[in-house]
This record gives C-alpha cells, sequence and structure tokens, in this order.
C-alpha cells in the first residue's frame, strides 16, 4: 500500500479522495469540438459502416455547426430544451454536437419508451422541440407523436399549438419524407446562412462550461423518471477522465453498440471520443451481436464497449471464430454487475487485455470509479476500480455515518460530475442530494487498497429470517455453473420467513438443468438461507434499453405465478 495515493482510505475509513493530477477543463462541448476538429482535421471522427456514411473531424464540426444555425432559424435559444428520440444515427451525433454549440439544453428521450413515458418526458422538462426518427423495431415514434399531437395534421411546421404537449412547438422528423406538420432534417441540413453561422460561433464564445447542456431521464422502473441535469464541465471533465483511464486516444478506434441516449454511449463514447480524435464506429442502430462482430472485423476497432449481456451475445455467437478481433485491446464494460467468467472470457477471446470496468450512474456523469488497465487481473475482474480523478467517494451505514473499509453500505458520491439537480423536481433532488453528495442507492464496499466492489442495490437487499442476502452475491456464484448462461436472484414475501430467495435463470444453449440441479450446486458452498428456494428458468430476462435486468417485472410475475402477496408489516 502508498500511503501517499489520495485514493486509499486513511484512518479505517470507507472514505477516499481522487488524484488530481491535471486539472479540470474549462472548456465547453462546443470548444472540445473545435478544438479537435483543428488538430485532427482530416482523420475520421465517425463511422456508420452499414450506412457507407464517415465524417471526418472537419466535417463533423461543420456539419454541427450547420444544424446549429438550422435551429437558430427556427427560433431555438439558449436555454431551450430540444429532445431527440432516435436510436443511433448520423442525426443522433449531429444534433448532440450542435445543441451544445447554441447552449439548448439536449433531452435524451428513451427510444424504449411509449405514448405515456413521451408525453411525461416532453412536458417535465418543457421541451421547445424534438428531433424524432420515424421508427424503430416495434416503436413507431411518429405515430405516438401524432396521437399525443394530432394538431400535427393541420398545422405549418413550427407552429404546433397541442392540448396534451403545451410547450412543444417544433417538431423535426428524420429521414427523406415528409409529413404534416413537421420540419424535415436533411432539409434543414442543407440550408447554408453564413449571417446565422457567425451568430452560431458568437453564441458559443459566451457559454458559460457551469451551463446546463443535457438532461438524461432515469430508467424510471419505479414512479415517474427523473431528468438528470447535466453541465459542459461534468460530461466533458468525465470523458477526459474515462478515455485516460483506458488508454484511448487519437489514432484508435472505438466500436459503440450502446445507445447513444445514454451516458455510456453519449459521453463515454462519443464525447470521449471528441476530446481525444478517437474514432467512433457505430456498428446500427441498435445492438446486434453480429453487426458488431462485422464492424469490429471491418474497421480494425482498438476498443470495444458494452454492458455484460452484449458481450455475452457476441462470445455466443455461432459464427464468433468467423471474425478477426485481433486489433482489439481494450475498452468498458459496465452498465451493470459484470460477471467474472464473462471478464475473463473478453479478456482471453476478444483480447481485449485492457478491457476496463467502469461504475456510475446518470446522475454522477456517469462514471465514479474504473478499473486502470494495469491493475492486477484479479483486481480488474472482481471490483469496478478505484475513484475517479477529482471526486470523492464514501460509504456510509444506515444512520449515515461513515463505515469502516470493509463494512458494506450505501455508496456516496461529491465532486464536479454530480448532477446540478432533478429537473424541477427539489423534493426527489434533496432526497438524493445531501451536502453535495449524491446518494447512489448503491451497496458497495472500499477494501484498504481504494478498490470497490457493488454488492447490490440498497432496495435488493433481501433479508430472509433476520439474515441479510445480497443477490449480488449469490448471482456471482451461480453464474460459475458450467449451464448458466445469465441470473438474477431477487426476493420475494414469504409468510414464515418475511422474504424468500428466488431465481430466474438463462441456461446455456443445448444444456438442461434442474432447480434440485441448481440447488444441489450450493449446497455447502454458500450459506443455506442465501440457496434460493423459487427458481424459474427462462428464455430471457426482462431487461431496459442499457441492458440492466427489471428485477421488479420478475418478482412481479413470479408472485402472480406463486399466488403470493406483499406481507403486511403494520
Amino acid at each position: 500500500m502508498t500511503s501517499h495515493d489520495p485514493r486509499i482510505p486513511l484512518e479505517g475509513r470507507a472514505h477516499v479522495r481522487g488524484q488530481q493530477l491535471h486539472p479540470l477543463s474549462e472548456r465547453t462541448v462546443g470548444e472540445w469540438l473545435a478544438a479537435t476538429s483543428t488538430t485532427f482535421p482530416k482523420q475520421e471522427a465517425v463511422v456508420f459502416p452499414e450506412l457507407g456514411l464517415r465524417w471526418n473531424w472537419s466535417e463533423l464540426h461543420s456539419l454541427s455547426q450547420r444544424l446549429a444555425a438550422a435551429l437558430l432559424a427556427l427560433g431555438f435559444e439558449k436555454g431551450d430544451r430540444l429532445g431527440i428520440w432516435s436510436p443511433n444515427r448520423p442525426e443522433w451525433v449531429l444534433v448532440q454536437y450542435a445543441t451544445a454549440h447554441i447552449g439548448v439544453i439536449l433531452v435524451n428521450i428513451n427510444p424504449a419508451y411509449r405514448v405515456a413515458e413521451l408525453e411525461y418526458a416532453l412536458n417535465k422538462v418543457s421541451c421547445k422541440g424534438i428531433v424524432s426518427a420515424d421508427r424503430f423495431r416495434t416503436s413507431a415514434y411518429l405515430e405516438m407523436l401524432v396521437a399525443l399531437a394530432p394538431e400535427l395534421a393541420r398545422c405549418p411546421p413550427g407552429h404546433l399549438q397541442s392540448r396534451n404537449l403545451p410547450h412543444l412547438s417544433t417538431v423535426i422528423k428524420l429521414g427523406e419524407d415528409h409529413s404534416s406538420g413537421m420540419y424535415n432534417f436533411n432539409a434543414l441540413l442543407q440550408q447554408q446562412d453564413p449571417d446565422r453561422l457567425a451568430q452560431v460561433q458568437h453564441i458559443s464564445g459566451t457559454l458559460s462550461c457551469h451551463d446546463p447542456i443535457n438532461i438524461q431521464f432515469t430508467s424510471g422502473t419505479t414512479g415517474h423518471p427523473k431528468g438528470a441535469t447535466l453541465t459542459h464541465h461534468s460530461v466533458v471533465n468525465n470523458a477526459i477522465d474515462v478515455a485516460r483511464t483506458m488508454r484511448y486516444g487519437a489514432g484508435d478506434r472505438l466500436c459503440i453498440p450502446v445507445p447513444l441516449y445514454h451516458c455510456f454511449g453519449m459521453v463515454m463514447s462519443s464525447l470521449a471520443s471528441t476530446v481525444t480524435g478517437g474514432t467512433m464506429v457505430y456498428p446500427g442502430e441498435g445492438f446486434d451481436p453480429l453487426a458488431t462482430l462485422k464492424a469490429v472485423h471491418a474497421e480494425r476497432c482498438t476498443h470495444l464497449h458494452g454492458v455484460p449481456t452484449m458481450f455475452i451475445a457476441q462470445l455466443d455467437h455461432p459464427h464468433f471464430d468467423a471474425f478477426d478481433l485481433s486489433s482489439l485491446r481494450g475498452g468498458i464494460m459496465a452498465g451493470s454487475p459484470c460477471p467474472i467468467e464473462v471478464m475473463k472470457r473478453v479478456n482471453t477471446r476478444m483480447h481485449m487485455e485492457e478491457v476496463t470496468i467502469a461504475y456510475g450512474m446518470t446522475e454522477t456523469s456517469p462514471v465514479s470509479f474504473q478499473s486502470g488497465t494495469d491493475d492486477p487481473i484479479e483486481r480488474r475482474v472482481s471490483t469496478v476500480g478505484r475513484v475517479m480523478p477529482h471526486l470523492e467517494v464514501k460509504i456510509v451505514d444506515a444512520e449515515g455515518n461513515t463505515a469502516a473499509v470493509g463494512d458494506k453500505g450505501e455508496l456516496c458520491t461529491k465532486g464536479y460530475s454530480v448532477m446540478r439537480g432533478y429537473w424541477d423536481d427539489p423534493e426527489r433532488t434533496a432526497d438524493a442530494l445531501v451536502d453535495g453528495w449524491m446518494h447512489t442507492g448503491d451497496l458497495a464496499t472500499i477494501d484498504e487498497d481504494g478498490f470497490c466492489n457493488i454488492v447490490g442495490r440498497v432496495k435488493d437487499m433481501l433479508i430472509r429470517g433476520g439474515e441479510n442476502v445480497y443477490p449480488r452475491e449469490v448471482e456471482e456464484f451461480l453464474f460459475a455453473h458450467p449451464k448458466i448462461a445469465q441470473v438474477q436472484v431477487f426476493g420475494i414475501p414469504d409468510a414464515r420467513y418475511g422474504e424468500e430467495v428466488a431465481a430466474w435463470i438463462v441456461l446455456k444453449p443445448g444444456t438442461e438443468a434442474s432447480a434440485e440441479d441448481i440447488r444441489s450446486f450450493c449446497e455447502d458452498q454458500i450459506s443455506h438461507y442465501k440457496i434460493p428456494k423459487h427458481i424459474r428458468f427462462v428464455a430471457e430476462l426482462p431487461m431496459t434499453v442499457t441492458g440492466k435486468a427489471q428485477k421488479f417485472i420478475m418478482r412481479q410475475k413470479m408472485m402472480e405465478e406463486l399466488g403470493l402477496s406483499e406481507i403486511r408489516t403494520a
């Protein structure tokens, strides 16, 4: 242990501060794009192989400024909110940087949203406009918009007056077709107005890095989603440190199958490329394991991002061995707990010896812990690394006291990356942010060397007959079973013990197992009260778009199947 390292807990308490070997950037997102386009004008910035689209940094900068000028012409001003509802497309990247040039706050709309969720999100942040794809997979976006705002059929573009969406005036449609009441994105991009372009440059020079620039809605697995408000300062500096930690820079090529609407795609991928000059490679509109493998192979990607389920899907693809992945060396596995066995396979079979684990949340822009490429392999497969530069973290017990090193408690984060708050939601902001500390809701430990291990969610922890059971611990054990591909553990009500352990399991292709097989595997290996009583084998697990397991759905379905109801406690 090196006592001079500020990432080492002092005095036996689980409270650490990140290193400060370099100053925080004061540039805005737009200033970073301008700087990178000057430094690497002809180097590839954005590649969409399936579309045959390639932009260099000069082109990306020019096109984003042109779009920003078009937005000004439509009446958008600094501080206005513009939503984007689309899968990964070139237009998404342009909108991200166009809004940043003129201080318009980009509102990321989850591609999986349906009518009620869309209505809530747009009204919650008073969106003045929305950029929307026509459809994606089973989601007919424009049909849902028209269902919410039928007035679109009889209004000129930019003059929507909707009863259901009172703040929304402008709808910009992606694609070639024209629709009533909507602007066409491509037509806007063709406009060239020197005066407006000059105005874009002027406005860009007046922006502060501390201005809000992005609103990202949390997953909303319970209650209405919350709009975390992020600044240029928070996302830029997080992107810088994420890129530095994974050794990603100019000349490298990053394959990005994760969604842009989420911090993983927008900050850790797109913006990390912008602050370094690395190349973004998008395999397609949404994740597809075969398209991702093809893109890595054809584009000679050096880095790859994904959640564990994405890596599993690639590793288990029947044509995996047909692709040359030897160009890969690193990347990030994040978004949900990363099974140890998957990490080991990624290291070896995908040549990603430098792959890192990152941990964070939307409210912290997002990364607060990341493993280093030179950390011992056992650390990189068993922890989420150490605290990021310029941030401060601590573990607190149920009374709010700082826990001892190694003790479980709630993880709290403080520093530049913490959101300004939930948009127009002071009560939930006050619940989450206390004296500058973001209460993550995650259960974690910090060891004597400063490495963090996420052991579950505060709300996920179940109590069986007075014994605390941490689902993450049981999941890690079960994942070592040779027939198990995926597993999620959760609690359901039990009249005798208060709660009982349940597990949903996806078996590897071509294998069979019984509930008794699984329980026998656990006997004498883990404590009896941790062994799942209720086991269901399923073809797939309910997941969010970002690959997070929706345990509340599993719990609800299991309770319905067993005819259970909540146990009354009062």
